[in-house]
């Protein structure tokens, strides 16, 4: 008997290709794609040998009868897809945001729980190795009870980067569902899943880009900022959703008698003096690790009160897929977990729906940036 699970892709940029690799690498016979251009997508599965394609998602379930369906689309696009596939009896993987609202990803997560499919939510830096590597050290007691944790990121995006969904927040854009998302998993992932309070704001420091036609894959978009940016004939796209953010947070952790503090600090379009970087500070020492999304590596402050950089334990770099790109890397690592759940194997605790439709519903809080405290009678 072939127990071979097969997967249905929606997307064909970066994202689509970048699931397909990984679910492939794990075993999984990626069956079919589907996307919006009819000449992409069929470009898309020849380059990548998949047999099927097209542009109709519905005909798509019925003709390749997926165990798994790969959500691999802006956020705008994923509620009626993954309502169509968890309606099919589908699994689901889908790639952040799970919506562009919390009300819709509520209902994501309770319907995959009323039909009984599994679901996966690849807010998936929470794999990098350094900080698996931080949250055994957190558990082991190293830094002793944890207090507080920053999350700093200056990104430097171009502010003439080709108008597109990422500008717009009927589309999933934002910093808060691409990058907030990923920042949340890991502190959760270190410290604690259950997260108290939290306050915040958002700022659209944009305004405006450029409108670039054939723009098709995320991770190039950057070829396509018009050479001339005062041609009169350039039109331009006004952004409605955030690219800075700051958030604080408090999370409840089995290794401390207090909430810890947390705070999100990210700039889309700041320049980046000094390294972006992850820190936890505890009791007895801390950890500081290299790079927004915890690249590494990763450095302790113990009782020799002496920064130190640690390696990684040979057990997790043996766990890691063997795959150049941390995303990628993270991707397939959520796939090969997902699978075993899926049939019935010993596997790696993830993040599915239930944390999807969280983030979403805590997005919805921060954009409403209601959390100040007028002072000004004060003065």
């Amino acid at each position: 008997m072939n127990n071979t699970l097969k997967v249905l892709v929606s997307g064909t940029g970066f994202a689509g290709q970048g699931h397909t690799d990984a679910f492939r690498a794990v075993g999984a016979e990626v069956v079919g794609i589907v996307g919006r251009t009819p000449s992409v997508v069929e470009d898309v599965a020849k380059k990548m040998n998949i047999p099927y394609f097209g542009t109709d998602w519905q005909q798509a379930l019925k003709d390749c009868q997926p165990d798994i369906v790969s959500i691999a689309t802006p956020g705008g696009a994923h509620y009626d897809a993954i309502t169509q596939a968890i309606e099919f009896g589908c699994h689901v993987f889908s790639d952040k945001p799970l919506t562009v609202d919390g009300d819709l990803a509520k209902k994501l997560y309770e319907l995959a729980k009323a039909k009984h499919v599994k679901t996966a939510f690849a807010s998936s830096f929470r794999y990098m190795p350094c900080i698996i590597h931080a949250k055994q050290l957190v558990a082991e007691g190293l830094i002793g009870q944890p207090t507080e944790a920053e999350f700093i990121s200056h990104f430097n995006l171009e502010r003439d980067i080709p108008f597109g969904w990422s500008h717009r927040k009927e589309d999933g854009g934002g910093r808060l569902n691409n990058n907030f998302t990923h920042m949340m998993s890991i502190a959760t992932s270190v410290i604690g899943e259950n997260i108290l309070s939290l306050i915040g704001e958002v700022r659209d420091d944009l305004g405006k880009a450029p409108i670039v036609e054939g723009v098709h894959n995320f991770k190039t978009r950057r070829d396509h900022i018009p050479k001339d940016l005062n041609d009169p004939n350039l039109k331009w796209g006004d952004s409605n959703v955030e690219w800075s953010y700051t958030v604080l947070a408090k999370l409840d952790s089995e290794f401390a008698t207090q909430p810890v503090s947390v705070l999100f600090k990210h700039g889309g379009l700041n320049p980046r003096f000094n390294e972006d970087h992850i820190v936890f500070y505890g009791t007895k020492g801390a950890i500081y690790i290299k790079g927004h999304y915890g690249m590494g590596p990763l450095y302790i402050w113990d009782e020799d009160k002496t920064w130190k950089e640690l390696p990684l334990p040979q057990a997790i770099i043996e766990d890691q897929p063997k795959i150049e790109g941390d995303t990628e890397r993270n991707w397939q690592y959520l796939a090969r977990e997902f699978t075993k759940d899926i049939k019935g194997e010993d596997f790696k605790a993830y993040q599915s729906f239930k944390e999807g439709s969280l983030y979403q519903q805590l997005i919805d809080l921060i954009r409403k940036n209601n959390n100040w405290t007028d002072v000004s009678q004060l003065q």
